[in-house]
């Protein structure tokens, strides 16, 4: 089970699941589901704009909110999630 961690950003308390150096769920953010570090953007979201974007035209789009490691992290993450069902079905 992961370890929630707390964080103090901007004066309040950001507490939140890491998934990822740069990919977590946070309580409160977005049904908790999976998003950028500090930010609202969906990680779902951001990869489906892959089918018709670059990694540098999204991080473009996003004004540097999230960095190019930080998209290479979520389908290096999304890759492992279907490896494991994969996995589970076999």
């Amino acid at each position: 089970m992961a370890t929630i961690v707390t964080e103090i950003v901007g004066g309040e308390p950001y507490e939140f699941y890491p998934m990822g150096r740069y990919i977590v769920r946070a309580k409160g953010v977005c049904g908790g589901r999976p998003t950028f570090k500090y930010t609202r953007i969906e990680v779902a979201g951001v990869i489906a704009m892959l089918r018709s974007n670059s990694i540098e035209e999204i991080v473009e789009d996003y004004e540097g909110r999230i960095s190019k490691e930080a998209i290479e992290e979520a389908i290096l993450l999304a890759s492992r999630y279907f490896q494991r069902q994969q996995t589970l079905l076999s």
